[in-house]
C-alpha cells in the first residue's frame, strides 16, 4: 500500500487516525502496532511472519543483554547472534539468488534459484532491529520491556517501508510517552502534504520522460538526450524518496513522533562529501554509527580511516541491491570520497562555489547511471551514449521535442531543490497557506484519480 494511493489517503489513514484518536493512551501504541501489521500484510501477507519473528527475536535479545549478571563475553555474543539472525534472514531473501547465479556462472554449476521476492522494506526495518540491540549492549538505550512497544517501533508503518531508518534511542521516550496538539498535527498533515505532491506531481511527472529515454536505443541516442535522461532520473529519485521521507515525517508527528530528517537540498552540495551528508541521512548516520565508528573511524591514522571508508561504501552500495552494479556504485563514491578526504576537499577549497557545484553535480549524475540500471552492460552503454561513444550527434529533433515539452517541469524542479529562507513554524492557521496546502492536495489526488503511472523507487530495496 502506497502512501501515494487513494486507498491509503481516503480509507486507511483516516480510520487508523480515527481509531487512535478517540483510543485511550494505554492501548495507543498497539492500535499503531496492529495498524502496522495490517498495512505491511496488505502488499506482504506471507513476509510479516518474518518480520515478526525478527521482532520477537531481537525483544529477546534486548532482554536477554538487560539482565545484570551476564559477563562482558556473554553480551557479545548475544550481539553477534542477533546480527547474525538479521543479516542471515537479509542476506537469504535479498542476495541468495545473486549468489547462486554468479557461483552458477563461475563454476558451471546448475544450482536452482530460491526465486524468492523480496519482503517488502525488509532492509529498513533489518537496520532498525539491529540498531535496538547495539544500543542495549552499548548502555545508550534501555531494553524495552513491552513486547507491544518494540513491535511497534519495528513495525510502525509511516517509516516501515523506506525509512527514515530510526535509531532506538532517538525514539524509546517517545514510545512511553507522547504528545500531540494541533500545530503538532497540522505541521504532520502541511509535511506529509508536501512529500505527496513531491512524489505525485513533480517525481513521477518527470519519472515518465526517464522511462522514454531509458528504453530508447543506445546506439542511436545524442549524448543530450542521454544527459536529458540523466537529469529526469536524477529529479525523479530525489523527489521520489524525500517525498516518500517527508510523508513518513508527516504522518510520524501526526502521532507524536518526531523522527529525524532525511534528505537536505542535496543537489546543492558542494563537493561528493557534501552530498552525502545531505542524501538518505539515515542511511549514512547508521553506517556511521554502526559501522564506520566501531572499525575505528579516524581515530586510527588516515589509512585506517580511508579503509573504513571503502568498507563503508561497499556495504552502502550492496545494501540498495543484489546486483553488480550496486557494488560498482559504492565503490564509485568510496573512491571519490577517499580522494577528497586524501586531498580533494583541500583542492575544491580554493576553487569557485559554481565550479565545486558543478563538479559535485557530475559525479553524482554518473553515479545515478550505474545506480539506475540493474544490468551492468546497459548502464556502461549508457555512459558511452552520454560521452558521445557510440557516435551519434549531439542532439536531435527528438531531443528539442523532450527538452521543450519537459521545460517548465524542469524548471520547476530546479527551484523545488535549491534552499529557500523558510521560517521555524508555519502558520496553517491562515487563510493563504491553507488555500496553497489544499490546492497541492487536490492537484495531487487528482492526479492519482486517473494515474497509470505511480511506482515507487526505494520498494526494490
Amino acid at each position: 500500500m502506497l502512501f501515494s494511493s487513494l486507498l491509503f489517503l481516503f480509507v486507511f489513514l483516516p480510520f487508523v487516525l480515527a481509531l487512535y484518536y478517540i483510543s485511550p493512551w494505554r492501548i495507543k501504541n498497539l492500535i499503531l502496532f496492529l495498524s502496522s501489521l495490517i498495512f505491511y500484510a496488505w502488499g506482504e501477507p506471507v513476509y510479516i511472519v518474518i518480520m515478526l519473528l525478527s521482532t520477537f527475536t531481537d525483544y529477546s535479545f534486548g532482554l536477554l543483554l538487560s539482565r545484570p549478571k551476564l559477563s562482558a563475553v556473554q553480551r557479545k555474543w548475544i550481539v553477534v547472534c542477533s546480527i547474525v539472525v538479521n543479516l542471515g534472514l537479509l542476506s537469504y531473501f535479498k542476495y541468495a539468488d545473486f549468489l547462486i547465479l554468479n557461483v552458477n556462472e563461475l563454476l558451471g554449476t546448475n544450482i536452482p534459484l530460491t526465486d524468492l521476492p523480496l519482503p517488502i522494506g525488509i532492509s529498513f526495518y533489518t537496520f532498525q532491529s539491529i540498531s535496538y540491540i547495539i544500543d542495549v549492549y552499548r548502555g545508550t538505550a534501555k531494553a524495552q520491556r513491552n513486547w507491544i512497544d518494540f513491535g511497534t517501533f519495528v513495525a510502525l508503518f509511516p517509516q516501515l517501508v523506506a525509512g527514515p531508518i530510526v535509531h532506538y534511542n532517538t525514539v524509546a521516550e517517545q514510545l512511553r510517552k507522547r504528545s500531540v496538539n494541533i500545530e503538532k498535527f497540522a505541521e504532520g498533515v502541511r509535511r506529509f502534504t508536501i512529500g505527496l505532491a513531491k512524489k505525485v506531481l513533480l517525481a513521477n511527472n518527470i519519472g515518465l520522460l526517464w522511462d522514454t529515454i531509458s528504453t530508447s536505443n543506445l546506439d542511436t541516442m545524442p549524448a543530450l538526450t542521454a544527459w536529458l535522461g540523466i537529469i529526469a532520473f536524477a529529479f525523479q529519485i530525489y523527489f521520489d524518496f524525500s517525498g516518500y521521507s517527508d510523508m513518513a515525517i508527516g504522518l510520524g508527528l501526526m502521532f507524536g513522533f518526531q523522527f529525524n530528517e532525511n534528505f537536505n537540498k542535496p543537489y546543492t552540495a558542494q563537493s561528493i562529501t557534501d552530498f552525502w551528508r545531505r542524501w538518505h541521512i539515515s542511511l549514512g548516520s547508521w553506517f556511521r554509527d554502526y559501522v564506520y565508528i566501531p572499525l575505528g573511524g579516524n581515530r586510527r591514522g588516515l589509512g585506517i580511516q580511508l579503509r573504513n571508508i571503502l568498507v563503508v561504501w561497499i556495504l552502502t552500495g550492496i545494501w540498495h541491491g543484489a546486483s553488480w552494479n550496486f557494488l560498482l556504485w559504492g565503490l564509485y563514491f568510496g573512491v571519490i570520497l577517499i580522494i577528497e578526504k586524501w586531498w580533494g576537499l583541500r583542492l575544491l577549497s580554493r576553487l569557485p562555489r559554481f565550479v565545486r557545484h558543478i563538479y559535485a553535480l557530475l559525479l553524482i549524475l554518473i553515479g545515478w547511471v550505474l545506480f539506475a540500471f540493474d544490468e551492468l552492460p546497459m548502464g556502461l552503454g549508457y555512459l558511452q551514449a552520454m560521452m558521445g561513444f557510440n557516435h551519434q550527434p549531439l542532439l536531435d529533433n527528438t531531443t528539442l521535442y523532450f527538452a521543450y515539452t519537459n521545460a517548465i517541469l524542469i524548471i520547476v524542479l530546479i527551484i523545488a531543490s535549491m534552499p529557500r529562507k523558510q521560517s521555524t513554524k508555519h502558520d496553517t492557521r491562515h487563510l493563504l497557506p491553507l488555500v496553497w496546502y489544499g490546492l497541492l492536495f487536490f492537484q495531487s489526488v487528482a492526479y492519482l484519480v486517473d494515474a497509470t503511472f505511480n511506482p515507487f523507487l526505494y520498494f526494490r530495496f
